[in-house]
């Protein structure tokens, strides 16, 4: 890792925690008799159609995305963060959807943390809760293997991490405002839980004599945040 002065790593910092906060029909169809012998056709009630239904969506709300972690957890994901209530992203309606950002950096080593939950309604039109869910979760991990800029993009299935859950692991360099750039490595646990999809991007670099993350640490600590949020959500 090439050296830079001291004052390099937290200009870095600061640069990258402000860049982060710039995401069947069912048709029932009626039936009716058709008789050559000229009959009467079935009755008005049995030649309607059914109105088409989707099964409703378990969550109807969700928790705010920087109330879904602890103190403790923040602390141990961004050491020596200085906003443990974290940076809200976004609009102030989470109705549907919320993102929370932390940042800390211990000496030279950086740690940045981004949570975010978005919540899908049940629709006659294009189907249930669950299944606009996991065609957004697939989006979430599609992003992060078709960006370019991502490189030995890993993944893999995680049990035991909501309905269904996959973890990426990849490099990325990235640029402070002087130009110059620092290898970073990112993990991506991006998780559904019924109709609710949460993503959780953990990211960590090590300026001067710090040392860069190791993909399983970044892994390990992405799936603990995200059980707490999935946790946290009711």
């Amino acid at each position: 890792m090439h050296r830079k002065s001291p004052r390099s790593a937290p200009r870095l910092a600061r640069t990258l925690a402000c860049a982060a906060v710039a995401l069947p029909v069912l048709l029932v169809a009626g039936c009716s008799s058709d008789s050559d012998s000229g009959e009467e056709s079935a009755s008005p009630s049995a030649s309607k159609s059914e109105a088409p239904s989707a099964a409703p969506a378990k969550y109807k709300e969700l928790p705010d995305a920087c109330k879904t972690l602890s103190k403790d957890t923040v602390k141990e994901l961004t050491p020596k963060t200085d906003n443990e209530a974290g940076k809200r992203i976004g609009t102030g309606d989470t109705s549907d959807s919320g993102s929370c950002l932390w940042s800390g950096l211990d000496k030279y080593d950086y740690r940045q943390l981004t949570v975010s939950m978005k919540r899908f309604d049940s629709d006659t039109a294009r189907g249930t809760g669950n299944k606009l869910a996991e065609g957004h979760m697939q989006q979430q991990i599609d992003e992060v293997k078709e960006n370019k800029d991502n490189k030995g993009v890993k993944s893999a299935n995680v049990d035991g991490v909501g309905d269904a859950a996959t973890s990426l692991t990849y490099e990325l360099k990235k640029k402070d405002d002087k130009g110059k750039s620092e290898e970073f490595r990112e993990e991506r646990l991006v998780a559904r839980t019924a109709n609710v999809v949460v993503v959780v991007d953990y990211e960590g670099a090590g300026f001067e004599d710090g040392k860069t993350p190791s993909a399983d640490d970044l892994k390990k600590k992405a799936e603990k945040a995200a059980k707490e949020v999935i946790k946290s959500i009711k």
